[in-house]
């Protein structure tokens, strides 16, 4: 089992960058893939990117590639998600979810994930 606790959200102004963290703990991180979404008010959650376990392999959402970047570091069993060039359209509350998964170089952002944060706010605003 996982615990997932985001961090590194706050109020930016537009054309900022935010880099958010989801910490891991727990057992076995390396073989979960790690998806990051996000929820503004009155939409429906959204996916960003997921990166698979133990490779290179990353998936971004439609309309996600180029201003968001996902990483992760399985020594400290965190994920990144580096947003550049932020704008009003990307105040939502971020999450960062993880599914267990056998093959190493594969992840989905339309799996049902097993394990999911609490979430943390960036708001665009100047």
């Amino acid at each position: 089992q996982l615990q997932l606790v985001e961090s590194g959200g706050g109020l930016v102004q537009p054309g900022g960058s935010l880099r958010l963290s989801c910490k891991a703990s727990g057992w076995d991180f390396d073989f979960y893939y790690i998806g990051w979404f996000r929820q503004a008010p009155g939409s429906e959650r959204e996916g960003i990117a997921c990166i698979a376990s133990r490779e290179n392999m990353v998936n971004y959402g439609d309309s996600m590639k180029g201003r968001f970047t996902i990483s992760r570091d399985n020594a400290k069993k965190t994920s990144y998600l580096q947003i550049d060039g932020l704008n009003h359209e990307d105040t939502a509350v971020y999450y960062c979810a993880a599914k267990r998964w056998p093959e190493s170089n594969y992840c989905a952002l339309s799996e049902k994930y097993d394990f999911w944060g609490q979430g943390t706010q960036v708001t665009v605003s100047s």
